[in-house]
């Protein structure tokens, strides 16, 4: 979903910088004024090893009532959102079809893996919410999947593929620092990247019809606050998420902190419990 034209205005600019006369350069340089060195901190952004914890901190709070995300690729449940199994770190779905093709990564990585002979229900299965060939057996299989590195590896390249990547380069595109980069990718991890009702694109577009983006010469507060209100209502169309505290007791309280590198201290609420990161 990268913006191409985001790209061409950034080679632009920099040929026109490149192209200056040095005459100029060198007349400035001249005839400035002796100055105290200014050391700038260039903004990290969520792709950074350290932000990209913390989003998943941020995420497992909500999706899990913890903060200790590594502990999840164990996970497995049908939560009852009609999605079938909710399972792993980001909540891969039998019935969306990430959850296929999980299996099927980690079959690539590791043929003939405890998961590999439920590929064929997995198929099945893929848009409903039906456990037929799957059940018990496979909620089993999952927990002992979990301890392989491999599986390990294979959700994590799963989660950047379909979520993270995307909703990081998305939101880079906009011009969207740590928080907004966070704020797509919490939104692409419960509703999806498309333009169904309650979709990421269908999100954005929203968002979109309020405010600019700071790419578009917006104001980075005024469009995250269209985003997360576009958020809450696509949240308000399906019932097994229309608690919307993830938004107004997490992500709004970092935007009115104007925190928009997301740097800790963080403290926030989901479902009524209260979390921190301190460092």
């Amino acid at each position: 979903m990268h913006r191409p034209q985001h790209r061409t205005v950034r080679i632009a600019l920099a040929a026109l910088l490149v192209a200056a006369p040095a005459t100029v350069v060198a007349a400035g340089a001249a005839h400035a004024a002796p100055t105290a060195a200014v050391v700038q901190v260039k903004a990290v952004g969520l792709d950074d090893p350290h932000k990209k914890d913390i989003a998943m901190q941020l995420v497992s709070s909500a999706e899990n009532s913890s903060l200790d995300w590594k502990s999840q690729y164990k996970y497995i449940e049908d939560i009852g959102d009609g999605r079938g199994y909710t399972a792993g770190i980001i909540g891969f779905c039998s019935g969306t079809g990430d959850m296929l093709d999980l299996v099927e990564h980690y079959t690539d990585l590791k043929p003939g893996n405890v998961l590999a002979k439920y590929l064929p229900a997995l198929r099945k299965v893929n848009g409903t919410e039906s456990h037929t060939g799957l059940g018990s057996a496979f909620e089993k299989d999952w927990a002992a999947a979990a301890k392989d590195g491999v599986f390990q590896k294979a959700q994590n390249d799963e989660r950047d593929r379909v979520y993270f990547n995307p909703a990081v380069n998305q939101a880079k595109a906009d011009g969207l620092r740590a928080l907004g980069q966070f704020a797509y990718y919490d939104a692409i991890v419960m509703h999806g990247g498309g333009f169904d009702p309650a979709g990421f694109g269908t999100i954005r577009k929203n968002a979109l019809k309020k405010a600019k983006t700071p790419a578009q010469g917006g104001d980075e507060a005024t469009y995250l606050k269209a985003f997360l209100d576009a958020r809450r209502a696509a949240m308000k169309l399906e019932e097994a998420h229309s608690d919307t505290s993830r938004v107004d007791t997490e992500q709004l309280v970092f935007l009115n902190a104007k925190n928009f590198d997301l740097n800790p201290p963080l403290k926030w609420k989901v479902y009524g419990d209260s979390y921190s990161i301190n460092s």
